[in-house]
């Protein structure tokens, strides 16, 4: 894509920099600005302290006004808190409109994080009963979080941002990979994520096209996706939500493409919504997604929602929750394809070179400790790990117990006192999971200081235990497998 395709000119877009640069309007500026009480204020969507914290309409103020409180001002103050961007120019690019006797936001402009700016749509929320563009770029919402949060990110020579929208994603790569490219199906996403781009002075190339298409034929370090995966019949309204796709198709259709969009060792991460249809097995349903892949996959389910919740919640999003017939037609596609609820999450795909890929596919609800990414990445890394060591190799190797590691017991009590019921290992850190264990393993993870290779240590058990040591070891290596998995103990190098 052309890079002049932007919102704004080169000039302009050199000129809008200039002009928040000069005004410190960025996340720490607002904040300095508008104080704790005002900041927090304003992520509830209540402004009155921020208003009253910008009436004097200086530069800053004036900014904060338009862009955060969505409020309308007299246009010699926009033009002067915009300069050196010319108003002609900014009303040109969509950046402001007329409104009333003043000028308003046209666009969705958040300073973000540290020194970035994104540009977007105005939000529907923001202005209630305006109807929703068919291209409508979504600013940083939460699936946007969700995904952000759950990258890996480690270096890379190459990114690809599937569905940029307003080019988020590809920012956050800018941290980590060399060379980004882009792509949306939106000509319209594509001229705000070029405009994104250039405003903080970074050069991705951006492709128009659906999915995979515009990238035929290349492979990629990593790739990152929050695809239009809402669930339904496969019409299509708004493009950021729908991707013309029956049901979850979408989903397995990325998954599909993944080994031959991936380099060696390359990752690929998306967001998915998948069904859960009455008496299958939705974890089986979205494992055939994976056949014949010869990827590493690790799914996690985060959320779960009843199909009326669902329809309610994407027909909210676009404004179109007073339209009884399409939530009947899609409540009627649910029943009709007895979908009794989805599932919302995060698929990471490994092209890793082997011909035993590892695929999980499983819930994962609790609060994790952040960033997900690391936590991901950490777990191909324990696949690795044992993919490399036969029960030979687990037995030889030394472990310990993860830092941290807790045990939590129930016990009810009795005529000869507290009778232990229930014993759980708990992790209160990184995935934060909990495993019901028996004594043998307790004593097994209890016993794990590093010092002792498996195999010893066995012995040990086994002799305790009134067990042979070969029958103990037989059991043991699904067992310390599992547990190197969920990160509750870990292995000693050297």
């Amino acid at each position: 894509m052309d890079r002049h395709d932007m919102l704004l000119s080169p000039a302009g877009v050199d000129a809008l920099r200039t002009a928040l640069t000069l005004a410190d309007f960025t996340a720490n500026g607002i904040a300095g600005r508008l104080g704790s009480q005002a900041t927090g204020g304003v992520a509830r969507n209540d402004h009155r302290a921020a208003l009253r914290a910008t009436e004097d309409r200086d530069r800053l103020g004036t900014l904060i006004r338009v862009f955060i409180c969505d409020q309308t001002e007299p246009e010699p103050v926009v033009a002067a808190a915009l300069a050196p961007l010319g108003v002609d120019e900014a009303l040109a690019g969509g950046i402001v409109e007329r409104h009333g006797d003043g000028l308003r936001a046209g666009v969705d402009l958040e300073p973000y994080a540290d020194d970035w700016w994104v540009l977007a749509d105005v939000p529907a929320s923001a202005r209630p009963g305006r109807p929703l563009h068919a291209e409508h770029v979504l600013g940083i919402g939460g699936a946007t979080q969700t995904l952000i949060g759950a990258a890996v990110r480690r270096p890379v020579q190459t990114a690809l941002d599937l569905g940029t929208g307003s080019g988020v994603q590809a920012l956050h790569l800018s941290t980590h990979a060399r060379r980004i490219t882009a792509t949306d199906v939106s000509a319209r996403a594509l001229r705000f994520a070029a405009t994104t781009a250039a405003l903080n002075g970074q050069d991705w190339e951006l492709l128009r096209g659906d999915l995979v298409a515009p990238v035929a034929g290349r492979r990629f370090d990593l790739v990152v996706s929050n695809p239009p995966f809402v669930v339904g019949p496969g019409t299509t309204t708004h493009v950021y939500r729908d991707s013309g796709r029956v049901g979850d198709a979408i989903g397995s259709e990325l998954a599909a493409a993944a080994p031959h969009l991936l380099t060696d060792g390359g990752t690929m991460q998306y967001l998915a919504n998948w069904v859960h249809v009455t008496g299958e097995d939705w974890a089986e349903r979205v494992t055939g997604w994976f056949a014949g892949t010869g990827l590493d996959a690790w799914v996690i389910q985060r959320e779960v929602a009843d199909p009326m919740a669902y329809v309610n919640l994407w027909l909210t999003d676009v404004g179109e929750s007073a339209d009884p017939r399409r939530m009947e037609a899609w409540l009627d596609w649910f029943d009709a394809h007895k979908v009794e609820a989805v599932g919302f999450g995060i698929v990471s795909l490994r092209r890793a070179g082997h011909d035993r890929p590892s695929v999980r596919v499983e819930d994962l609800r609790q609060r994790v400790e952040p960033p997900l990414g690391d936590r991901i990445g950490e777990w191909f890394d324990r696949q690795d790990w044992l993919r490399a060591r036969d029960t030979d190799g687990l037995l030889a190797a030394r472990y310990r117990a993860a830092d941290g590691l807790q045990l939590r017991q129930e016990a009810t009590m009795g005529d000869d006192g507290w009778a232990v019921d229930r014993q759980v290992l708990a992790m209160p850190r990184g995935l934060r999971w909990s495993e019901e264990i028996d004594p043998l393993v307790l004593a097994l993870v209890g016993g794990a200081d590093g010092r002792l290779p498996l195999r010893d240590l066995l012995a040990l058990l086994a002799a305790a235990h009134d067990v042979t040591p070969d029958e103990l070891a037989e059991a043991a290596g699904p067992i310390v497998a599992h547990l190197v998995e969920r990160g509750l103990v870990e292995p000693v190098a050297g």
